[in-house]
Order: structure tokens, then C-alpha cells, then sequence
């Protein structure tokens, strides 16, 4: 009697593994929200070939990854008077506060505030903007600050310099030392609104358990 071939048997295949809905994203670094500004005049740019974009003309800082606590995004200060400025705090790491410092006077620039308002200073390594007009010579970049027409960059080393203005932004990236010093004299050139982006336990240290 002739043989009959077994018939392969079919196993179900293995399924793999199932996809995992992706955890929730990490949210970025909180954005301030200044209040309502009359339209500010279009930001002139800085002639010359040799020099960089007029920080204005930079494009958003958008995919730049914010570090930053879950939370309240933004701790604020309520102004008691006119004469007290508003106090804004975004956490960041040393590493994201310049990051977090950008988003913030790109914000700003957007809703309307005019580019000569801002003042920003970094405690630690200066921003690439001051690091480049510097190099150029001093009597250059502070024309720049003194003509207000512009955002203007300024460090630790010659923030006792620079004028105040209505807004101040400060990127605590590093500097531990010159931070207790830098602040103070952030909150003096200020205006009406002072951004500081850095770690709230040194900033609360330094300006107050009511940041």
C-alpha cells in the first residue's frame, strides 16, 4: 500500500512584539507668557557680510531639547506695584538655560515687544552673538548697546555696564559664583519683567523663597 505523505502541519507564527503606545513626551522647557504689548516696528537687521543674522533675525530654538521638571510651567511673581518688576522663572539645567533663554526673547519678540526692550545676560559662558561682536572690539559692541536697537547680549564680566531696559532675560549657564552677583544686578536693570531660566533652588537662593 503506497505511503501518504504527512501533511505539514502549520503553526500559527509567532506574533511580535505588540507596539507600545509611546509614554507621554517629556514636556519642554516652559515658555514665559508676557502680558499684552502694543506691535512693535519690524527688527532691523545689522549690515555687513562679515557679521552674523541680528539676533532677531535667528530662527526659533524650537528643536531644541528643554530639560525642565513636570510641573507649573512657570513660577510668577506677582508685581505688588508698577515699580516692582514681574519676576518669571524657567527651570532649566546649566546645559539648557541659554536653549530655554532664546525660546524665551523669541517669544517675546513675538508677542510684540520691540527688540531694543530686551536685555539678555548669561552668568557662565558668554552667548555666541557677544562672543563674536566682541571680537571685533569692544568700542563696536557697545555702539551696539548704546544705539537700543537691538537685543544686546552682555555677560557676568560687563553686565555692571549695560543700562537697564523693560525686559531682562538671564540664562544661568554656569558661573556657580558669579550667579549671587549677576542676579541682583539683573533684577536691578530691570524694567518690568525679569526672565531668569536656571535651577530654581540656586535662583530661589539668591532672589528669594518667593520666586
Amino acid at each position: 500500500m503506497p505511503l501518504i505523505p504527512e501533511e505539514p502541519q502549520i503553526h500559527e507564527s509567532a506574533q511580535g512584539p505588540r507596539a507600545t503606545p509611546a509614554s507621554g513626551r517629556t514636556a519642554p522647557t516652559p515658555r514665559p507668557v508676557p502680558g499684552p504689548r502694543p506691535a512693535a516696528p519690524s527688527r532691523p537687521g545689522r549690515p555687513g557680510p562679515l557679521r552674523p543674522a541680528s539676533p532677531g533675525q535667528r530662527t526659533p530654538h524650537g528643536g531644541a531639547t528643554k530639560p525642565g521638571p513636570a510641573g507649573p510651567a512657570v513660577h510668577t511673581t506677582p508685581a505688588s506695584s508698577s515699580a516692582t518688576p514681574q519676576i518669571q522663572l524657567i527651570p532649566a539645567s546649566a546645559e539648557g538655560a541659554l536653549d530655554a533663554a532664546e525660546e524665551a526673547v523669541d517669544l517675546l519678540l513675538e508677542s510684540g515687544r520691540a527688540p531694543s526692550d530686551v536685555l539678555v545676560i548669561t552668568t557662565g559662558e558668554p552667548h555666541p552673538w557677544a562672543a563674536h561682536e566682541l571680537s571685533f572690539g569692544e568700542a563696536s559692541y557697545w555702539a551696539q548697546h548704546d544705539a537700543r536697537d537691538d537685543v544686546f547680549y552682555a555677560d557676568a564680566a560687563v553686565v555692571e555696564r549695560a543700562a537697564s531696559r523693560p525686559v531682562v532675560v538671564v540664562a544661568v549657564n554656569g558661573g556657580a559664583e558669579a550667579v549671587s552677583t549677576v542676579l541682583p544686578l539683573a533684577l536691578s536693570r530691570t524694567g518690568t519683567l525679569l526672565i531668569v531660566c536656571g535651577d530654581p533652588q540656586q535662583i530661589n537662593s539668591v532672589l528669594g523663597a518667593g520666586v
